[in-house]
């Protein structure tokens, strides 16, 4: 079954209402093109720095959310609303929330891995000294299939993505905010592995890059990348909405071809989930 998503790569505001204008508007324009889902970026209305969050946090049911889900409805939408700073239990989450064509809540998902780096010459950003990271995996079930939710960092580890699939997965969202020295790199290669790994769609949402900011810069370059490892599309670094028509037919035409999920050798090796998660 085919449907056209849309990969909303905006501009992120210091105004959160701002920002929020700038998504509605994006959102409303992928679906009058006839985008079913639509994706907005990692962190979309708030700056991508520490000490932004806690200012910026709300709850899972808080103003920010309120409006996606009735824009979900309103269009008759999948949204993945990229991620907000979600407050709960005087703790902060870096978190997506995922809507469907009736406006109701299919899935939330909080960043598993955070974002804990230094390279040297390059950037420092330490996301465990104000969020927490959740402790689930999230599929949401749609009338075209199952698809998972990661955020960002999450993309370098190869088992998180290979348990999407084992449960069933044919597309993975992915909002992101990689940065210019990782993103030349790693972006568009860590994508395709994921999605050659596992046979799977992968689609990632990242901010518009704005230079003018002294801190944290964007990579940009929204991906979408295919079952066969390849690039179906990608944008650059400025604003503006990639769309795709994904086939999801196309996942098992491709395992049939190249049988690795099948070809496991599950009698010397295995991965599989904790049987405990606690968030």
């Amino acid at each position: 079954m085919a449907v056209k998503i849309a990969l909303c790569q905006m501009m992120v505001d210091e105004y959160k209402e701002k920002s929020l204008f700038t998504a509605e508007s994006m959102i409303r324009e992928a679906a009058t093109q006839g985008a079913r889902i639509v994706v907005l970026p990692e962190m979309f209305c708030c700056p991508y720095k520490n000490v932004c969050f806690p200012i910026y946090a709300e709850p899972g049911d808080g103003p920010v959310e309120q409006r996606l889900a009735a824009l979900a409805k309103e269009l008759g939408i999948y949204l993945f609303g990229g991620t907000i700073p979600e407050s709960d239990g005087g703790k902060l989450y870096n978190t997506c929330f995922v809507y469907g064509p009736d406006g109701s809540l299919l899935g939330r998902n909080r960043k598993v891995h955070l974002f804990d780096v230094n390279i040297e010459g390059g950037v420092r950003f330490m996301e465990s000294e104000v969020l927490t990271p959740g402790n689930e995996m999230t599929i949401v079930e749609t009338e075209f299939g199952k698809i998972g939710v990661a955020v960002c960092f999450d993309l370098r580890f190869a088992e998180w993505f290979r348990l999407m699939a084992l449960e069933g997965v044919q597309m993975v969202v992915v909002p992101a905010a990689f940065n210019t020295v990782t993103g030349p790199a790693h972006w568009e290669l860590t994508l395709r592995a994921r999605a050659l790994d596992n046979q799977i769609f992968m689609a990632a949402c990242a901010p518009a890059r704005d230079m003018s900011k002294d801190s944290y810069h964007s990579y940009g370059h929204s991906i979408v990348t295919g079952p066969w490892g390849d690039v179906l599309a990608q944008g650059d670094e400025k604003q503006g909405i990639l769309y795709h028509e994904i086939d999801f037919d196309e996942v098992e035409k491709i395992r049939r071809q190249l049988p690795i999920l099948s070809a496991r050798r599950t009698d010397l090796y295995t991965i599989s989930l904790n049987s405990k998660q606690a968030e």
